[in-house]
């Protein structure tokens, strides 16, 4: 019964999207890749029907939209066939693009805490940072990204931590709107009853507000770990990067190498749902060890 349901609740319409996305792409990609396939047989002075030109749309070496077989070919032999270490794996490149990711989500994190704490603890917080907080985000990353690197590599820093820093600045933003959210959750008969007990700050934030905020704050850390990825490969596109998934995508601009492209972007989606599939496992195990029930 439960694997019944679990076909016609969760499967079913999931696999029903999905290939009517793929079919979908499949058509978007006859109708963008054609014009070439037409002009190269006007330019021949022959023509091409309609039966010689489906083939031809899914097979060419710089197709405006590459079709779905072929993006699943160059991420499999950028994979599987091509060793971890090769600077054409995308196994490398994702691992050097994962490695500014978690620090800077790591930074991220932290400063989204500390933040969140004395927003909530300090009304002057409250109402001077919190509105400043607020507005850093409307300012567009790939904007600031250039001037981040260039100033850093004034003052001597390059490599990872530009990186990392680009992460941070995206990811502590939703860590700290859904901490000051959850560590304001419990409800005023709740603190009452913590004054009642005499407790300190300290102990009410420790045994009141923290618990309460757990929810929120693993909510906030799967926005921010993915956006923390963004972050880390819009700060590889400026630096001219010979190494990271936003350099694979930089050197497939240049040349025109829209497989390279569209390959590297679906490693980048892949990383992503990973690393938020291993945030959702963190806060179950988190609830878990809380009481929470299955």
């Amino acid at each position: 019964m439960e694997k019944e349901s679990f076909i016609l609740d969760r499967l079913l319409p999931v696999g029903t999207v999905v290939v009517a996305l793929v079919a979908l792409w499949y058509v978007a990609a006859v109708f963008l890749n054609a014009p070439f396939e037409r002009d190269t047989a006007a330019r021949n002075g022959t023509t091409i029907t309609f039966a010689e030109l489906l083939p031809k749309t899914m097979a060419q070496q710089r197709p405006v939209l590459p079709a779905p077989h072929q993006v699943i070919a160059e991420l499999w032999d950028t994979t599987v066939n091509k060793a971890v270490t090769s600077k054409r794996s995308l196994v490398y490149h994702a691992w050097v693009t994962l490695s500014a990711t978690l620090l800077g989500f790591a930074m991220g994190t932290v400063l989204g805490i500390l933040l969140a704490i004395g927003i909530v603890h300090n009304r002057a917080m409250d109402r001077s940072l919190m509105p400043w907080v607020i507005a850093s985000q409307t300012i567009p990353i790939l904007a600031i990204a250039p001037m981040i690197i260039v100033v850093l590599n004034a003052v001597g820093l390059s490599g990872l931590m530009p990186k990392a820093l680009i992460s941070t600045y995206l990811s502590f933003f939703p860590v700290v709107v859904g901490m000051v959210k959850g560590l304001r959750s419990p409800e005023q008969i709740q603190l009452d009853l913590m004054h009642t007990y005499n407790a300190s700050s300290a102990q009410t934030f420790w045994k009141l507000r923290w618990p309460s905020s757990m929810p929120y704050l693993f909510t906030s850390l799967k926005v921010a770990i993915a956006i923390s990825l963004v972050g880390a490969i819009v700060g590889e596109l400026p630096t001219g990067a010979v190494a990271g998934l936003g350099a694979r995508l930089l050197a497939g601009s240049y040349y025109g190498q829209t497989v390279q492209i569209w390959a590297a972007l679906f490693m980048a989606a892949a990383v992503a749902a990973l690393l938020v599939i291993v945030v959702g496992i963190a806060h179950s195990a988190v609830l878990r060890r809380m009481g929470a029930r299955a």
